[in-house]
């Protein structure tokens, strides 16, 4: 498990993915104006490996000014030496750097925040960021209930292929109404707090419905009896917690965000380092990665030695935490926003404006985009890209009624396709971020579907006359389709990045995003028309091979329509990021 989570730390680090440098020091003279006893806190650095570490100053009065001169990092200085509060000047006299600390104990704190700040990607530690971190760890974590959820639905509900692949569908239905939850949530405070009390509401939900299935309310428990109102009962119940749980997550999800863009708008306003924006997207990220590795390895195991229930029992307190950490989340009222608000310098009155705009006008701005034929055909490719139907939950039937693979493997698999996609990640930015956009979506759906048919190898056993062993070839087959996955999935989001206007950013990211999802849903939802069409049941297995060949041919049907990118998807991510920041197209090439 260590290896794991390893590697998705220093994948957040070292990736480009996020847009930061864990390691960036700002040399040259620095003036601080102190302005508040909150700022008392001056920066010194510390020899350490050769590393510059922060460590604290004695406490100087409010309006004081100290200057600070780096020095350089690679002179062999000794153990003790500090920087910067030699040469520092605090009111005309001069400081020693002896005198900055109190005891040795003030060093190992410093130390020790210093770490912290390096763990979290150059983020400051803070209350708050600390319950951003853990609500998307929460949310990766929340894996543990996937596995279970679908046993349940498949061992204890008696689901066919059909059935679960529609089912499935079904449950992620509230991550397609993602905009719905922010809409409610800026415009519809509750106790004056936009943010705090949707998270505790989450929190709640998702406790709640993970609790009636843990209890057996809707867990299959009267699945051996022959009333057909008491199966149908059942199963009501069962869908309704599962969405209700869904919803939780898509919800926290949504106020997590929003409280990301805030903090990022803040940072801009303050003059902070740009990369601080990168950096606490990599933390968002690298936790939810963290917290999804940790559920792959366990979720399985735990299937193999207790029922669904007993899973779902120990997911049910995972949202408790989203709700208690939303209490470490700094937010002014409302009413005291507002007036804030008023007094802030005319530069800023746009933004207020924006910020402050009923949900009505934001509908009516979103509108006005998604008009826009630069615009909307973008948006159709890539709902056609993703609404190719899936075979999925017919291979899963297969695996496990007639190879015989129980939790223990899948759970495994899950944990190989989640390392997969990290690698998939890695290797996107560090060859693919120069390739135009509608070339990188062209070539990985065409190679997708030679190596989509080699599960016909699978189906057929002919595997076994191969000398690969079954699980063996599982494992290569998901390491191997997750990468390429991973290395298309993340021009997509770049594209829709680049889709949305300015003023109406945030709500049209996640209409796409929802629009994304919901083509999720309909290539669920249309695979598994297709497997109840081709009879492929729990025992029957014989048209599984033409079902896989369907889905995977189907997936190149979009391509007709890739001409649709014209113009956005001619450009690579290197060349998009380097016009934001005003640089010319050859200069980035």
């Amino acid at each position: 498990m260590i290896l794991p989570v390893l590697t998705v730390y220093l994948l957040c680090c070292t990736a480009q993915f996020g847009g930061v440098d864990c390691f960036q020091i700002h040399p040259a003279r620095t003036r601080i104006k102190i302005t508040s006893p909150q700022q008392r806190t001056l920066p010194s650095y510390k020899r350490n490996n050769n590393q510059r570490q922060p460590l604290v100053l004695a406490q100087t009065d409010v309006d004081d000014e100290v200057e600070i001169h780096s020095v350089d990092a690679t002179k062999n200085n000794r153990e003790d030496e500090y920087y910067g509060s030699t040469n520092g000047i605090i009111n005309g006299n001069k400081v020693d750097s002896k005198q900055t600390t109190d005891s040795d104990n003030n060093t190992e704190e410093s130390s020790s925040s210093s770490f912290l700040k390096t763990i979290f990607l150059g983020i400051e530690p803070t209350p708050d960021i600390l319950a951003i971190a853990t609500i998307y760890f929460v949310e990766g974590a929340l894996g543990l209930a996937r596995l279970a959820q679908t046993f349940l639905l498949k061992d204890e509900l008696k689901l066919g292929p059909a059935e679960l692949s529609a089912t499935l569908g079904l449950l992620s239905l509230p991550w397609t109404i993602k905009p719905l939850y922010g809409f409610l949530s800026d415009g519809f405070p509750i106790g004056g707090y936009r943010r705090r009390p949707y998270l505790v509401l989450a929190g709640f939900v998702g406790f709640m419905s993970y609790m009636v299935l843990a209890l057996g309310l809707g867990t299959g428990a009267g699945a051996s009896s022959t009333d057909d109102a008491e199966m149908s009962m059942t199963f009501t119940i069962t869908i309704i917690s599962l969405l209700l749980s869904s919803a939780s997550i898509a919800l926290s999800d949504v106020v997590a965000d929003g409280i990301v863009v805030q903090k990022t708008r803040e940072a801009a306003q303050r003059g902070d380092d740009p990369a601080i924006a990168g950096g606490l997207q990599s933390l968002c990220w690298g936790s939810a990665a963290i917290g999804a590795l940790i559920s792959a390895y366990f979720s399985g195991s735990l299937l193999e030695t207790m029922s669904p229930r007993d899973v779902f029992r120990i997911a049910s307190v995972l949202p408790l935490a989203v709700s208690a950490m939303s209490f470490l989340i700094q937010e002014e009222p409302v009413g005291r926003q507002k007036a804030n608000n008023e007094s802030m310098q005319n530069q800023n009155e746009d933004q207020t404006q924006i910020e402050t705009a009923p949900v009505k006008e934001q509908i009516l701005a979103l509108w006005s985009a998604l008009r826009q034929p630069n615009i909307y055909k973008p948006v159709l490719f890539l709902f056609l890209w993703k609404a190719t139907p899936t075979s999925d939950g017919a291979m899963l039937y297969f695996m496990t009624n007639d190879i015989g693979f129980g939790p223990n493997f899948l759970g495994r698999a899950r944990l190989v396709t989640a390392v997969s996609s990290l690698l998939g990640v890695w290797l996107y930015n560090q060859y693919l971020k120069r390739v135009p956009i509608k070339d990188v979506l062209l070539w990985t759906s065409i190679a997708s579907v030679p190596l989509g048919l080699t599960q016909l190898l699978l189906i057929s056993h002919y595997n076994r006359e191969l000398g690969i062993p079954d699980g063996l070839f599982v494992l290569g087959d998901d390491v191997v389709l997750s990468i390429l996955g991973e290395m298309a999935f993340l021009p997509t989001l770049v594209l829709a990045a680049r889709l949305c206007p300015h003023g109406v950013e945030a709500v049209l990211f996640a209409t796409l995003m929802s629009i994304y999802n919901g083509a999720s849903t309909v290539g669920t939802e249309v695979g598994a028309a297709l497997t109840k069409f081709l009879s492929v049941t729990e025992t029957d297995f014989s048209n599984l091979a033409l079902l896989t060949i369907i889905c995977n041919i189907s997936s190149l049907l979009p391509l007709v329509f890739i001409g649709w990118l014209d113009g956005i998807g001619d450009e690579s991510e290197e060349e998009m990021e380097g016009r934001a920041l005003g640089e010319p197209k050859d200069k980035v090439s």
